[in-house]
């Protein structure tokens, strides 16, 4: 009877549609990886993981001028650098899941966005991984939910950690790269952030971390950058600046 026909197609399509929502929702037994994350699991930050781009893409970069209203959280009256004197870089990046990713952005010192062009343009040739590249105004300009998120970044008008005066953040003068693979340890040893201790072990080698006389340490001491891995007492192993502190 044309009823029950129409009834049994319904049920049907009903069996399908179940099976179709099963799959994309990773049900069943087969084997089901999926893409790979932009990022580790490591920090808990909230921002999305940026999108990847095709493998074979060269690395590409762009200066741009900023305004105060590009740093709403970052930057204040009273800081030591005025919105003119930055510059904001939009460049590609390699990430942890080996593809490059596009929209990276670094705000730095307009005096030396020209030289760390090509110290990031090594750092993706050589294919070391940043897990994500975002202004600190993402994370309304608090270090420590940037570092939760693993974000490498660059300007930020506050003090030094432990400190009184500027930061070299301040300037725009210092890039923190990983942040919670390569950790701030402070002098007694203990690291702020739980999901990052364990990079606390420099004797560890994995994707991302950074140690003394590699290529990473290399790139920016040919711009006479210094990193914070060889300081006394404190160690920051995130941390290049232009005057090494």
């Amino acid at each position: 009877m044309p009823g029950r026909r129409l009834a049994k197609s319904a049920a049907a399509a009903a069996a399908l549609l179940t099976m179709g929502v099963a799959a994309a929702c990773g049900g069943g037994d087969g084997d089901d990886r999926g893409t790979a994350p932009a990022t580790p699991p490591t920090a808990t930050g909230t921002a999305e993981s940026p999108s990847a781009a095709p493998t074979n893409m060269k690395f590409q970069s762009d200066i741009k001028k900023v305004t105060a209203r590009d740093l709403p959280h970052s930057w204040r009256e009273g800081c030591p650098v005025e919105p003119a004197d930055l510059r904001m870089i939009e460049m590609t990046y390699w990430g942890f899941d080996d593809r490059p990713h596009t929209g990276g952005r670094l705000v730095v010192n307009e005096s030396a966005a020209e030289e760390l062009v090509p110290v990031f343009e090594k750092l993706y040739e050589m294919r070391y991984p940043i897990a994500r590249m975002e202004p600190v105004d993402k994370y309304d300009g608090s270090d420590f939910d940037s570092i939760e998120a693993n974000n490498t970044s660059a300007f930020n008008c506050r003090q030094a950690t432990g400190s009184g005066s500027w930061s070299q953040h301040a300037y725009g003068l210092a890039i923190d790269i990983n942040p919670c693979q390569n950790p701030y340890v402070s002098a007694d040893g203990s690291i702020a952030h739980p999901d990052c201790v364990k990079y606390g072990d420099r004797d560890l080698d994995e994707p991302g971390m950074i140690h003394a006389g590699d290529a990473v340490v290399d790139a920016f001491a040919d711009i006479g950058w210094g990193w914070g891995g060889t300081w006394t007492g404190a160690k920051d192993y995130q941390h290049f600046s232009s005057n090494g502190r």
